[in-house]
């Protein structure tokens, strides 16, 4: 009987700068050979999270499933590190598709700057002075004035980086919703947050933005001195990661809500 053909007979390799990633990229390629990213059926991440966001950064229209293993710091998105046996775990890997946020920043005359972000989009103050926001949901003003150090979207993917931080709900992988959550809100001080449903178009308005001048960063990607973030998912774009059995983005976010 013929052997079957495996479906990942072109992957590629990226690595971080970091000295074990470098290693590791160096074995790996000569061990399976490496094709060019964007022809290949997977591309392995070598490095940590951070690595791992400037992969699906860099593909993002590309459609092509990220397998990271860890040889970095955190790894919360990344696998286990391992030479042996790597299309065998390509071929049995489970796969989480997720779609990033796109953010449109407006300055004081009106200049449009757009980005994506596969965590969150962020609202931080840029002086001593605590920023003043008002927040719209699909056109309604839910929040007139929010006074606090900024405020963030995160999405299912990013609930369990600074969103967590910043006291933020975990959200489920496949959760239809994402998480607004305030920075060290000093009035209303009681306000935690809110669950928005991940259709809505999210508006954030700086106000008093001269005085209180105001940053937008999604994921990497930062405007200053902005005077409207609008922010919704970005429903047409599909990142792919790629998890080995047991070990899928759903099970981490789902056993972080157990951590203590």
């Amino acid at each position: 009987m013929a052997k079957q053909k495996s479906k990942f007979e072109k992957i590629a390799f990226v690595a971080s700068e970091v000295g074990e990633a470098a290693e590791a990229l160096a074995r790996l390629s000569e061990r399976y050979g490496s094709a060019e990213p964007r022809e290949a059926d997977a591309i392995i991440a070598l490095g940590g999270d951070g690595l791992m966001l400037q992969t699906l950064h860099r593909f993002m229209n590309d459609r092509i499933p990220i397998y990271g293993m860890n040889r970095g710091s955190v790894g919360f998105l990344m696998n286990e590190y391992r030479e042996d046996g790597l299309l065998e775990r390509l071929a049995e890997a489970e796969v989480s598709r997720v779609h990033p946020l796109s953010m449109v920043a407006y300055d004081a005359q009106g200049k449009a700057s757009k980005a994506l972000a596969i965590n969150e989009v962020s609202l931080f103050r840029e002086r001593f002075q605590a920023a003043k926001l008002a927040i719209s949901i699909d056109g309604t003003v839910r929040m007139e004035e929010l006074i606090c150090d900024g405020v963030l979207v995160a999405t299912p993917a990013g609930s369990t980086a600074y969103n967590l931080s910043a006291h933020g709900p975990i959200l489920p992988i496949n959760a239809p919703l994402l998480a607004l959550t305030p920075i060290s809100p000093f009035r209303p001080r009681r306000w935690r947050g809110a669950l928005i449903p991940n259709k809505a178009r999210i508006s954030i308005t700086a106000l008093e933005y001269e005085k209180r001048p105001v940053s937008a960063v999604a994921d990497a990607s930062e405007m200053r001195n902005v005077v409207r973030v609008e922010i919704e998912q970005a429903r047409t774009i599909d990142l792919f990661m790629m998890f080995d059995p047991g070990h899928s983005l759903d099970e981490r976010v789902l056993a972080e809500q157990f951590r203590y």
